[in-house]
């Protein structure tokens, strides 16, 4: 049977206790749903983003690369709340694959970008995960995710 996913209150703030991002470079503004292997984000997108004054400027989309980063961004957040890791000191997780990336609708300003990340294998060295990123219903970008944690 699968676990639940739990309404949590991750908030930006407590997100940037874990994680070492800080602006321009933070793209998870909330966590609202988890359980011990899967996660659901969001970030929300707007026109004031620093990458929208040059990719497309007539034609504002986020980058692709930068969905990715969200995703990972939300694969990290569960992987270390997963273990349990104090919010005083952390360890690191860093990009080791990014694999099966697939980008199929853009996101614009004024969406709200859901993250929904799920781990497939986690370690203390390393993690494994999926993600899919979405405005509302429709599927934006997806990949498969690996991380190494660095304590």
């Amino acid at each position: 049977m699968e676990e639940e996913l739990k309404e949590v209150n991750i908030d930006v703030v407590e997100i940037q206790k874990i994680l070492p991002h800080r602006f321009p470079f933070l793209l998870v503004d909330k966590i609202e749903k988890m359980n011990s292997t899967k996660a659901i984000g969001y970030k929300n997108v707007t026109i004031n983003e620093w990458f929208f004054q040059g990719h497309f400027p007539n034609y504002p989309i986020m980058p692709g690369v930068l969905i990715i980063e969200g995703l990972a961004q939300c694969a990290g957040v569960l992987a270390l709340k997963s273990m349990n890791y104090s919010s005083e000191n952390p360890p690191l997780i860093f990009f080791a694959t990014i694999e099966n990336a697939k980008f199929k609708n853009p996101v614009l300003p004024g969406d709200k970008l859901i993250y929904e990340v799920e781990i497939t294998k986690l370690t203390k060295n390393f993690g494994k995960f999926k993600g899919i990123a979405r405005v509302g219903d429709k599927v934006c970008a997806e990949a498969e995710m690996m991380a190494a944690i660095k304590a």
